[in-house]
């Protein structure tokens, strides 16, 4: 569209096309489905405070791992119990590499250790209750969010919490089934089974195992990540859409490992590295995998078919003002003053009518 000017010459658009005019996003979201799908899932990441959930998540793992310490402590000090034959070699180890009193010391701390090995892994495992509960809520409400789960009301709390400790179970439960199927689709592990089926080692052979092991580690985190956001929301969502988003998770996922591997080797070879790089790689890897699985979360509850119109809830009730006003009639002196002034009048027409 053009404008003349007052000499009759053609210019460009005016000013109020030009801002109606769509901006290169909105350009590209028409274009383009899969990135508008994107951009809507960014919209609820973004609208639901992700990133506070995240951060939160992350919080309760670094707060966690505290007490999951105790508990081993605890566990090595009831092997060590068991095997005095053990301590009396590490003492001995102690000794023999840490002379002087600094070794006699160590060896009374690892003493006095398993001396209170009970009381470490009761308090430890206290702690790693409530700081999994807490993660576990924190977690579950993410993704209710997530996925547009709002509630007016919430459940009790002992129902809450025993939810919540379920939830935790069912999914420590999922993770260790995990973890044991990528052990077995570790390179080595596989490797030595083709060797022990008398396969030659070769380059090739190190290729498709490699491949091989990428793939079970995808197909793993995929079983995993469809779980955590299929069955850890606090009400029931659709678990076709789950396993597509759980799907990108896994592939993400492997992504940033692989990138995250290559920047930690990078990084560790400095002092400065290997005192606070495992702290805080292990901060970064638990807040980039937290955004991660809630942000696919986003995705699922973005599709087309989980798109549904938001419930506009009814106006509140009516209420009526009865509004009384008070108007002051006409009193004696002013009714008295209004008669004479009318007979005035119209006592002077009629004069003025006869003449």
């Amino acid at each position: 569209a053009t404008t003349t000017d007052p000499g009759g010459r053609m210019t460009g658009p005016s000013a109020t096309e030009a801002d109606e005019k769509p901006g290169f996003l909105d350009r590209m979201r028409a274009r383009m489905p899969w990135f508008d799908h994107v951009m809507r899932a960014q919209d609820r990441y973004a609208s639901s405070k992700g990133d506070f959930y995240a951060a939160g998540i992350t919080y309760f793992t670094i707060f966690a791992l505290f007490p999951l310490l105790m508990v081993g402590f605890a566990v090595g000090g009831f092997v060590l119990a068991s095997r005095p034959d053990l301590i009396v070699e590490i003492e001995d180890q102690i000794r023999a590499n840490v002379s002087g009193d600094l070794g006699q010391q160590l060896v009374e701390l690892m003493e006095s250790a398993i001396e209170s090995r009970a009381t470490v892994g009761i308090i430890g495992l206290a702690t790693a209750a409530w700081a999994g509960l807490g993660w576990m809520n924190n977690l579950r409400e993410a993704l209710s969010q997530m996925w547009g789960l709002y509630r007016d009301e919430l459940p009790g709390f002992v129902k809450k919490k025993l939810s919540d400790l379920t939830a935790l179970v069912s999914l420590f439960l999922a993770s260790v089934l995990t973890l044991s199927l990528t052990a077995l689709g570790n390179t080595g592990v596989i490797e030595a089974i083709l060797l022990w089926l008398g396969f030659p080692d070769s380059t090739a052979l190190t290729v498709v195992l490699r491949v091989a092991s990428i793939v079970i580690s995808i197909l793993v985190s995929w079983l995993l990540f469809t779980y955590v956001i299929a069955r850890l929301p606090r009400e029931s969502v659709s678990f076709r859409s789950s396993m597509r988003a759980g799907l990108i998770a896994a592939v993400a996922f492997e992504v940033f490992k692989l990138v995250a591997s290559i920047y930690l080797k990078s990084v560790l070879t400095g002092p400065a590295g290997a005192t606070f790089g495992p702290v805080l790689g292990l901060m970064g890897f638990a807040y980039i995998t937290a955004r991660l699985v809630l942000f696919s979360t986003a995705w699922a509850a973005t599709l087309p078919e989980n798109m549904g119109e938001e419930p506009v809830p009814p106006p509140g009730p009516a209420v009526i003002n009865n509004r009384i006003i008070h108007r002051p009639g006409l009193g004696p002196w002013q009714a008295a003053a209004a008669v004479a002034a009318g007979a005035v009048g119209a006592l002077s027409l009629s004069r003025w009518r006869q003449r």
